[in-house]
């Protein structure tokens, strides 16, 4: 695959310019200690040439950079989740800093056949339920024991549906090794009597470990069939870390950006969510794209408006990133919150979320019903309400309060003032 523009990655430039037979005729194990580093990444050919060269405790440095080696396991078997470990397992038979084998945790299950999820997907290399037709990569082990699959981990990737996040920690207090860096996936956030809570805080809280985010304009089938796609890594002060997380992650078809905002980069992730619900009412009402792109920008406003008021710390270019409105646009285009809502609106609201989510996603999970409510009650709780009518109204219809319609009848409630000063204006 080639792009007119340039994949700028220290990954990219290691992958194209690293060519010729000569380079990779050097053994692996020698060059192990500087290939992680992105000074050699981005070294001239002149650095790449004499093995000679290296320093006298070469094996030495060899050792140690064995006994460095990063074990991942992705904690989630789920439509993402298995194109996560596809894209990380990809990355780990190519550098020597990360062992070769991936654990991916399975929430077991008995297929129609009889035979349990995990077994088949080692037996085929293939999530026949969540991602059929797609090869994992013969170094994903499927493991249905937590424990077990996080024991020798020092990176843990979490994708799991977000309500059941608190559950998973709680499993894993006391059974992650000690200096595990985390990375969520996980878009939603759990609500607190003391507040809101964003589930890379809850991981870090519950289990002592520090934890990026990793949020973006995903559609996992589509990054599955290797469609080229883009996604944000938030950090917080270690840009080592986030550029470890980045090259995990990034392949030709999948590029990776670093940004110094958790909190940002995962709150566009989580409400992006919501504003797909609206979306998907807009489209089952058949209201039409002038009427969606209304409601795409009243969301991303809402969204930037939300974050900020919770946490002064997100930056506006945050919501310019791939995490931000590129991830509003395709979840509102075709994510499966907008899926179904479309279909909630078409009924009429007479069928529930619940019964629609089971009928159309095949065991996945909606996020976009749970989080509206999570969102609704901070509002409700901190006299916001009326400062999000967007937020508000999608709830509504989704409980039955308000019918679908309603999506473009709350203007009047419109206010004319900034909730931010300078950042989150509302005309």
């Amino acid at each position: 695959m080639r792009f007119l523009f340039p994949l700028y990655h220290p990954l990219f430039c290691f992958s194209y310019s690293s060519s010729s037979p000569s380079f990779f005729s050097i053994s692996r194990s020698l060059l192990s200690p500087f290939l992680s580093s992105s000074s050699f990444l981005m070294a001239p050919p002149a650095a790449m040439e004499a093995p000679e060269a290296a320093p006298r405790n070469a094996f030495t440095n060899v050792a140690s950079a064995a006994s460095h080696i990063s074990r991942v396991t992705v904690v989630g078997s789920g439509n993402w989740g298995s194109v996560a470990a596809k894209l990380i397992a990809s990355n780990t038979l190519k550098l020597p800093s990360f062992h070769d084998e991936v654990r991916m945790w399975v929430f077991e299950e008995t297929l129609p056949t009889g035979e349990k999820l995990t077994d088949v997907i080692n037996r085929t290399n293939e999530n026949v339920k969540y991602l059929p037709g797609i090869k994992l990569g013969k170094n994903v082990i499927a493991d249905p024991d937590l424990d077990n699959a996080v024991r020798d981990a020092n990176m843990l990737v979490f994708v799991t549906p977000h309500q059941f996040m608190e559950g998973i920690c709680k499993r894993l207090v006391g059974k992650v090794k000690e200096g595990v860096e985390a990375i969520s996936l996980i878009k939603g956030m759990e609500v607190k009597m003391e507040g809101p809570c964003m589930i890379s805080t809850l991981i870090t809280e519950q289990l002592g470990i520090n934890c990026s985010v990793l949020m973006g304009a995903n559609i996992a089938n589509e990054i599955a069939v290797e469609k080229f796609s883009e996604a944000t890594v938030g950090y917080r002060t270690n840009r080592e870390i986030a550029e470890k997380w980045v090259q995990l992650f990034s392949t030709p078809y999948f590029m990776v950006t670093p940004v110094q905002d958790v909190e940002g980069v995962e709150l566009c992730g989580t409400l992006k969510n919501v504003v797909a619900l609206a979306a998907g009412f807009v489209d089952g009402l058949e209201m039409g794209n002038n009427t969606k792109a209304a409601i795409m920008r009243i969301g991303l406003r809402e969204m930037r408006a939300f974050s900020k008021l919770l946490f002064s710390s997100v930056k506006d270019s945050t919501f310019f990133e791939s995490c931000g409105v590129a991830d509003v646009i395709t979840t509102c285009l075709g994510g499966r919150n907008r899926k179904v809502a479309e279909a909630f609106a078409k009924n009429g609201g007479k069928r529930s979320f619940d019964e629609l989510e089971a009928e159309m996603l095949q065991g996945q999970k909606l996020q976009g019903v749970s989080t509206a409510r999570e969102v609704y009650e901070v509002l409700s709780h901190r006299g916001w309400l009326e400062l999000f009518p967007l937020f508000a109204t999608v709830h509504e219809i989704c409980i039955g309060r308000l019918p679908p319609s309603a999506i473009v009848e709350y203007s009047e409630h419109k206010p004319n003032f900034a909730l931010v000063e300078g950042s989150a204006e509302y005309y």
